[in-house]
């Protein structure tokens, strides 16, 4: 089965493909924050062992798993989008994560779940560089700015669904299992792309006249340093979401006690509704005053919302659910902004692959600060916050490193 070149009339196809599969990206990565505590208090209590540090060592752990993972997919299917194509390897990259979290519905203890995580993390992983590259190649200049907000967004909108659908069916140690199941329906859309979306025109005729060696074209030394900002702009993103944002549901059941078991629903879906707010906004800042100062200001917001949230709300109530949205917002704003700037410093050739590593790079950060994050937990006495109040001094990097950059506002991507 064959996907055909891009005709002018269907870019809407490659727009709705890319948003659907970062959306079902989105909203496998938002079950895990939903069934993580009383996936892990089941697991606990069959091994019969009293450990306060359980669920937050297993956390840490399994969220860099998934990092890691996600890491390793953004590279290899970075690459297989520039050698086969973006449609077909975006295909693969969906079923990919489709079919391992549902099988997360069969895990019995903590190191099955982390695997299956790091599996199915491999195809989130490599979904998100081929949308973005899919999409910013079928599309003219003048829209790119708003395209980026929606790709950006569509995580977001996916991440919302899974905490409404927390609140109407509360997540508990007897109900998690079948949440995984849900994640297993977007290897549907597989077929569907493979039928009727169209292969970037851009992508093959670079790869006709010129073939394709994307990496080691794009460890020659005039994308070197390109490669290498990237990584640092995505790993200030990441490193300040997995490290401590994606930690706030964990944090709303803690405060909320047992008998509110919807509290970490409401507080992702709050979050998510924020950054869907965040993705738009980060995409029209970049596209308004430019990438270099868009990106400052996103640091700076960033930096302040969290140091609100983290240093100065203890107690779960309408100031932290408040609190959250905000955070979502300006946290999130990254994801509308890295999918406008990523594309705009690559040559097609090598797009899918130096956006997938840079981007997976910031994941394998992103993952040690996991890791981190339970250990400052342990270190503070189980405290989400005085531990996330740490971590997200990340920002203060982007802030200076942002200026070491090209502005590329204006130009057209490059051939």
């Amino acid at each position: 089965m064959s996907s055909s070149p891009v005709s002018p009339n269907r870019p809407y196809l490659v727009l709705v493909a890319a948003f659907l599969g970062w959306m079902f990206d989105g909203m496998e990565m938002g079950i895990f924050p939903l069934v993580a505590r009383p996936a892990l208090l089941e697991m606990q209590a069959a091994t019969g062992v009293v450990d306060p540090g359980y669920i937050g060592r297993w956390m840490g752990t399994i969220t860099a798993l998934f990092l890691l993972g996600a890491a390793c997919g953004g590279f290899v299917f970075g690459w297989l989008g520039d050698r086969i194509g973006r449609v077909r390897a975006m295909s693969l990259a969906i079923l990919f994560y489709s079919l391992f979290t549902g099988a997360a519905y069969f895990a019995q203890t903590p190191q099955q779940l982390g695997a299956l995580r790091f599996i199915a993390a491999l195809g989130m992983g490599g979904e998100w560089s081929l949308g973005v590259a899919l999409v910013m190649e079928v599309w003219p200049e003048k829209h790119r700015p708003w395209l980026a907000g929606v790709i950006g967004a569509a995580a977001n909108v996916g991440f919302a669904l899974i905490g409404v659908m927390g609140i109407f069916f509360p997540v508990t140690q007897d109900s998690w299992r079948w949440v995984m199941l849900v994640g297993a329906a977007p290897a549907l859309l597989t077929f569907a792309i493979r039928l009727f979306v169209p292969e970037s025109e851009r992508w093959i005729q670079a790869t006709a006249s010129a073939g394709s060696n994307p990496l080691r074209e794009m460890l020659a030394p005039g994308l070197l340093v390109k490669t290498a900002l990237a990584t640092v702009f995505a790993s200030v993103a990441l490193i300040g979401s997995w490290g401590s944002v994606q930690w706030l549901p964990l944090w709303a059941d803690q405060m909320a006690g047992p008998g509110a078991p919807e509290a970490k629903a409401y507080t992702q879906t709050l979050t998510a509704f924020g950054a869907i707010v965040g993705c738009l906004v980060g995409s029209w800042l970049g596209g308004r005053i430019g990438r270099r100062p868009a990106y400052f200001g996103l640091c700076l917001a960033s930096l302040f919302s969290c140091a609100w949230l983290f240093r100065t709300i203890d107690a779960y109530g309408a100031l932290f659910l408040l609190a959250s949205f905000v955070v979502g917002t300006t946290t999130a704003a990254f994801y509308g902004w890295l999918p406008l700037y990523l594309p705009e410093l690559f040559p097609t050739r090598v797009r899918a692959t130096a956006q997938g590593v840079a981007f997976n790079t910031g994941r394998i950060f992103a993952a040690a600060a996991a890791v981190q994050m339970g250990a400052l937990m342990r270190v503070f006495d189980g405290s989400y916050a005085q531990a996330g109040a740490i971590v997200t001094l990340v920002y203060l990097i982007g802030m200076v490193v942002i200026w070491l950059a090209p502005e590329t506002r204006g130009r057209p991507l490059p051939e």
